[in-house]
């Protein structure tokens, strides 16, 4: 007799581990700021902003979120800097236990651009798939389905174009997810871009991850290569690293200031271009982000 088989990640969860390790706190790209609080009427508030290094221009964002959980149903709601406005309602294991229903559109009111996507998301035990109606592109019809069996995960993706009648993109994808490490390969861009991403937890203080990508499609031969760290120094703090075949070194420090506040520092060095006055190509970067969760 089988054991039951948990729900397994989404196709764009598929490497997830990886990528967040290679990806997440490395604030260098400028200085941002985010603030997020909640009503006791279960009304959650979110305001960002962030200061570009390389352009000196500021954005952000104020957002609006209501949630019933007893019904499934989640609102939000976003105003940009850019005068964008942005809409999502989300209804979860209302119709059926696993189904979820999710609309999102935007609207820019001084171009009179607009755009919805119409997403329906059903999970069980072993099985995962999406589906997806780009309701002004195309229209385009997206799906993908995720398959898990005692740690192995088989994914697919294909895109649709309903005007056309053919299909404009696929995608494939094998993994192997265990409790202290993930291995996943991906075969993406109508099997033209390759990756390969590797995740281990080494100890409870310790991660380590890697990625490798080639594409058949580069004017540039060769594969890009990734590797990164994490450690966890106390309870309240962690730093990262990571360096590419490029020569491009990041380094990140967060420290949890207490409770709710959390400070982290980026920095991103061309260690080819060390001693460069101006260095071309990938410049040194630094930047920082202060959170606020109330």
């Amino acid at each position: 007799m089988s054991l039951p088989q948990p729900v397994p990640p989404s196709w764009k969860d598929l490497g997830k581990s990886s990528n967040d390790l290679l990806s997440r706190d490395y604030p260098f790209s400028g200085i941002s700021l985010e603030v997020k609080t909640k009503t006791p009427s279960k009304v959650a508030f979110k305001v960002a902003g962030l200061r570009d290094s390389k352009t000196q221009g500021i954005t952000g964002d104020l957002e609006t979120k209501y949630a019933d959980s007893k019904n499934g149903l989640v609102f939000t709601q976003t105003w940009t800097t850019s005068n964008v406005l942005k809409s999502q309602v989300e209804l979860e294991n209302y119709i059926a236990k696993g189904l979820k229903l999710d609309l999102n559109t935007s609207l820019i009111p001084d171009k009179g651009s607009k755009s919805a996507l119409f997403n329906v998301i059903y999970k069980q035990s072993g099985v995962h798939t999406r589906g997806a109606l780009d309701v002004f592109k195309g229209p385009t019809f997206t799906a993908d389905t995720v398959f898990g069996r005692d740690g192995f995960l088989f994914g697919a993706e294909a895109a649709y174009n309903v005007t056309e009648g053919k299909i404009t993109r696929y995608s494939a994808a094998l993994g192997y997810n265990a409790p202290e490490y993930a291995i996943t390969v991906h075969g993406l861009n109508n099997l033209n871009t390759f990756s390969a991403s590797y995740y281990h937890r080494v100890s409870p203080d310790v991660e380590a991850g890697a990625k490798a990508v080639y594409d058949t499609k580069s004017t540039t031969s060769g594969v890009a290569l990734e590797v990164g760290a994490k450690a966890f120094l106390d309870s309240a703090a962690f730093v990262k690293a990571k360096i590419n075949n490029s020569g491009v070194l990041a380094l990140g420090y967060t420290q949890t200031l207490r409770p709710g506040v959390k400070a982290s520092f980026g920095l991103a060095l061309d260690t080819q271009r060390l001693n460069d006055i101006a260095p071309t190509g990938p410049a040194h970067k630094v930047g920082a982000s202060l959170t606020f969760d109330a």
